[in-house]
């Protein structure tokens, strides 16, 4: 169902290059984008394409409504890395998180995201599906470089993939280190680089990650990514190979990463 959208845009960015790269594509198609920036490591690179860019913790709900209501936003994207870890750096719970944290009967990603999506929907403001303004960023069915794989890592991707899948059903995570058909790690609370390195340790040299997309994967939030930083922690704990699921995963710098991967001998595959 297509979407009619709004000229002024509003953007809640986590860390990274994806808040950026969807504010840039966002501005060149005409676009306003409000921007509320959760991280700081992007926020100079934001302004470069948002008319306005607020500096505000995950937990300040109270001020992000306010932001969200005095720029008459009616539509939104998420996009970022918003870890747990920067919640406890930066807390800040207003008495709106306090009360949504009380009433929670769990704090995974999902249940956290659409308690937000809800009380978005009372403001009158729609989240949007996080590809809208990026689509051509996600990666195609394929070998994605010029390292090809052996057999034996088809089949870790093969088995990889369908522990991945299980994973995302529970909420856990969406990424797994394998080693010839064995589960070296399983994304949790760290995150996708922490736990390559995890994995790797175990696995030592030519181990295989795979991540996909959670089954039913809500597209307002949390599609899975991946870019040159994933790329430099395989490379470091020496990891061969990584398989995303294809056309539900975000390439981030797709030119960049690819070249960086052929050039320190690292598969790159869609399946």
């Amino acid at each position: 169902m297509s979407i009619e959208l709004e000229n002024k845009q509003g953007l809640i960015a986590g860390d990274g290059l994806l808040p950026v790269e969807l504010a840039k594509n966002a501005k060149e198609n005409g676009f306003e984008v409000i921007c509320i920036a959760l991280s700081s490591d992007n926020r100079n690179e934001l302004k470069k394409y948002c008319s306005k860019v607020y500096d505000l913790a995950p937990g300040e709900l109270l001020k992000i409504k306010d932001v969200l209501l005095t720029n008459e936003i009616k539509q939104l994207t998420f996009i970022g890395k918003v870890s747990k870890s920067l919640v406890v750096k930066r807390p800040r719970f207003d008495s709106l998180a306090v009360e949504f944290l009380k009433q929670a009967k769990r704090l995974n990603d999902d249940a956290i995201m659409l308690f937000l999506v809800d009380e978005l929907a009372k403001l009158g403001i729609t989240v949007l599906d996080q590809t809208i303004f990026i689509k051509h960023l996600m990666a195609s069915r394929g070998v994605l470089g010029k390292v090809q794989p052996t057999e034996a890592m088809l089949a870790d991707v093969e088995y990889g993939y369908k522990i991945a899948k299980e994973m995302g059903q529970l909420d856990i995570g969406q990424s797994v280190v394998i080693k010839d058909r064995m589960i070296m790690a399983i994304e949790a609370i760290e995150g996708t680089d922490r736990c390559i390195k995890r994995g790797c340790k175990l696995g030592k040299k030519d181990a295989v990650i795979v991540k996909v997309a959670k089954p039913n994967q809500d597209k307002r939030f949390d599609i899975p990514a991946f870019g040159l930083r994933t790329l430099r922690t395989m490379k470091k704990y020496k990891a061969k190979l990584i398989a995303v699921e294809a056309n539900e995963t975000i390439l981030v710098d797709q030119k960049k990463t690819i070249e960086y991967a052929d050039k320190h001998n690292i598969i790159v595959m869609a399946v």
